[in-house]
């Protein structure tokens, strides 16, 4: 068995010597899948080149594309610097440690770690919430479907608008006042 692996360039070139000789993109497809098995391309790939070719194209190198390049071309490096849920825990438990090595008296000074992340899948996986329980930290909660809303948006200025709903002021110096006011008004766990 042979450990040559052929790349597309190479099979678009094959493709191209059995248009010339008159095959069809199926016969040549079947043809490839011979030798090169796994490796061949698929019947779909031949078809759309055999489209190619009986238009006058035959240049086997990929044409430039708008838009962005693809983000990995190797798997491995993909599988490394995609975040999953128990990638995630990890990063938690270094943060942890991190902070009691760095920071040893901040459990006593506070009572709780507040982070707040959005809802991206690894964030809210079932490993990440559980071991967050285990850490006792209070996540805030994050609006669904608004990564870029903060929770000053979704709670303090929603209900300040309510406030707002009938009132009107004729100088700066008014609505100054009352946001003053209001939010005196409001209890410390409002906020």
């Amino acid at each position: 068995m042979s450990i040559f692996v052929p790349n597309k360039v190479y099979l678009r070139g094959i493709l191209l010597h059995y248009f010339i000789q008159k095959k069809s993109a199926a016969e040549a497809h079947r043809i490839l899948v011979q030798p090169y098995g796994d490796n061949a391309l698929s019947d779909t790939t031949c078809r759309d080149w055999f489209r190619r070719f009986k238009s006058n194209d035959f240049e086997l190198e990929d044409k430039e594309r708008s838009g962005a390049p693809k983000k990995f071309q190797d798997k491995e490096l993909e599988q490394l610097l995609d975040i999953t849920g128990d990638r995630y825990r990890l990063q938690l438990m270094r943060l942890s440690r991190a902070l009691k090595e760095k920071r040893p008296l901040y459990a006593q000074r506070h009572d709780k770690v507040i982070l707040l992340h959005d809802n991206a899948r690894p964030h809210v996986a079932k490993p990440v919430k559980i071991y967050l329980e285990t850490l006792k930290w209070e996540v805030l909660p994050h609006p669904p479907y608004s990564p870029d809303i903060a929770p000053s948006n979704f709670h303090l200025f929603r209900s300040m608008a309510h406030g707002l709903a009938d009132r009107r002021f004729h100088s700066y110096e008014e609505a100054q006042k009352w946001i003053d006011s209001w939010i005196a008004s409001k209890d410390m766990s409002f906020f």
